[in-house]
């Protein structure tokens, strides 16, 4: 083996939601934080929300984590060994590493956590695959052996694959859990949990940190807070007069048409510490007409999608942070192509695009667009698909709901009229779409894949060349033919790229740059 290393009323509500136990411990020991939507469910494997994940990273650790150059590092793993076959991996795991309820972490733990989570997760997908056996050698020590080579195994280690004890992650992928003991650097207080208000977590006495500095998903994962609070606040207007106040230390993602004023605040900073953004998109149902097996459908409406039309709605007092074109893989990284972008970059014909709309067979169906309320950008990108839709010949249906209610209905394979839909709006952070290995609205695995659930035999098949690509030249061929048959075959619709930006008391330090929130390191200085 070789070793491989306007506030009134609105104000006062918050102030009131804000009067909790917590103020009595003293300031200092307590971050106030506003996330960018509520905590429907806790569950990271069951759900794929952003949200989710920030609340996984505090609650649970990971075996590897990106650094700050999006490189694997140990973190729950003192290193691991690979035979000169590339098929076995041998895995040792850190001393001293306590669950919350303060049983040791054990192989058999991490096994069963990556089994939950590789059936929901495209990196992790591809593991499972590849895996001819994965047995503990011990309480320190396991091993996965390999039927093919996977050169990503730590990379996909490191992709939101949270250790949970045995016991919980021995729950069905598909099933939420209903236990939330941890293995990182805060517990998750979820008898004073309430959904849509607040979700309260405690500094883990039990967690063991690195002993180096923390390098965005890697590193010493110090908790410097005795206690955070997530805070709901759905008004943005709210939101930036409790941070005004001093009610609130952190807001996660200000409103776009509120940051200019936020920059004028005294004793407030606003940041970008997004440097690889977000790719916007909408997601569509391949399960039900009208999009069922019709693809010039889907092929007319992207001639008729104007991307600049979507960021202007959701960005445009901040023009600085949006681009357009944005292809299927993150733009400003290495798969990023130019193939069939002049479907978005072509002079825009509405008359063409009702064209095509007729000769697709198009009967008239109703089109549900579901669109989330409490996020004003996603929600802006809804009402420009419907618009886009209707002005093209569609019948559509906006339902409105909150985040919650979608990331819910979303997972239905029902038809629209039953509890399902047709369309719905969101954005993927920019890493995970940054190439085939982990982007999961570009499978086109059926019904085991991404919400949506397109077929593509051709988009699978190109994956697996990806995968086993020779060099960095070879992929980016295959990534620039897999642009091509997406656009083809259109498993959802990219619409532009973002970044956020966030806002915080002048007192708060050493946040860890990341493109989402992380609670280690912080500190009030």
């Amino acid at each position: 083996m070789k070793r491989r290393t306007l506030f009134g009323a609105a104000a006062g509500l918050a102030a009131a939601s804000l009067a909790t136990p917590s103020l009595a411990q003293g300031r200092a020991r307590v971050l106030r934080f506003v996330p960018e939507g509520n905590l429907a469910n806790p569950d990271p494997v069951w759900t794929t929300t952003t949200i989710a994940r920030n609340h996984a990273a505090m609650v649970w650790d990971t075996l590897y984590g990106l650094d700050s150059n999006f490189q694997p590092q140990p973190q729950m793993v003192a290193g691991h060994e690979v035979s000169d076959d590339k098929l076995t991996w041998r895995f040792t795991l850190r001393e001293g590493l306590l669950f919350t309820d303060g049983v040791p972490v054990r192989s058999i733990d991490a096994i069963t956590s990556i089994q939950r989570w590789g059936k929901r997760r495209p990196l992790g997908q591809t593991l499972l695959a590849r895996a001819a056996e994965m047995k503990a050698l011990d309480d320190r020590r396991f091993e996965i052996r390999l039927n093919k080579p996977y050169s990503l195994m730590v990379r996909a280690l490191c992709d939101n694959c949270f250790v949970m004890p045995e016991r919980i992650a021995k729950t069905d992928a598909f099933e939420q859990i209903r236990e939330y003991v941890g293995s990182g650097p805060y517990t998750f207080a979820v008898d004073q949990w309430v959904s849509g208000a607040k979700a309260i977590y405690l500094r883990n006495e039990r967690y063991v940190p690195r002993q180096e500095k923390p390098s965005f998903m890697a590193g010493g994962k110090v908790a410097n807070f005795d206690r955070v609070e997530w805070i709901v606040m759905p008004d943005a207007a709210t939101a930036m007069g409790a941070l005004q106040n001093g009610e609130i230390d952190w807001v996660q993602r200000p409103d776009y048409d509120l940051i200019s004023l936020m920059r004028k605040m005294q004793g407030v900073t606003v940041a970008v510490h997004d440097k690889v953004g977000t790719v916007a998109m909408i997601g569509i149902n391949h399960l039900h007409p009208p999009f069922k097996d019709n693809p010039k459908l889907l092929q007319a409406i992207l001639t008729a999608i104007n991307q600049e039309d979507f960021m202007v709605a959701a960005v445009g007092s901040e023009p600085d942070l949006y681009k357009v074109p944005s292809g299927v893989f993150t733009p400003g990284l290495p798969m990023a192509s130019d193939t069939g972008m002049e479907v978005f970059t072509s002079p825009r014909d509405l008359e063409r695009s009702r064209k095509l709309v007729q000769e697709s067979g198009y009967k008239g169906e109703e089109v549900m667009i579901m669109s989330p309320a409490d996020y004003p950008h996603l929600a802006a990108f809804a009402q420009v698909t419907n618009d886009t839709l209707q002005r093209i010949g569609i019948k559509t249906q906006f339902a409105s709901m909150d985040w919650g209610t979608l990331v819910q209905r979303r997972t239905s394979k029902e038809a629209p009229d039953k509890g399902g839909w047709n369309m719905f709006t969101t954005t993927y952070e920019g890493l995970a779409v940054a190439d085939p290995a982990g982007h999961a609205p570009l499978r086109g695995n059926g019904l085991q894949g991404w919400f949506g659930w397109p077929t593509s035999p051709r988009l699978e098949a190109l994956r697996e060349q990806w995968l086993d690509a020779p060099d960095v030249a070879a992929q980016k061929q295959i990534a620039s033919e897999m642009q091509r048959i997406a656009f083809e075959e259109v498993p959802f619709i990219p619409v532009g790229q973002m970044f956020n930006a966030t806002a915080y008391r002048n007192d708060i330090a050493d946040i860890v740059p990341a493109p989402f929130p992380i609670f280690w390191g912080v500190r009030r200085a």
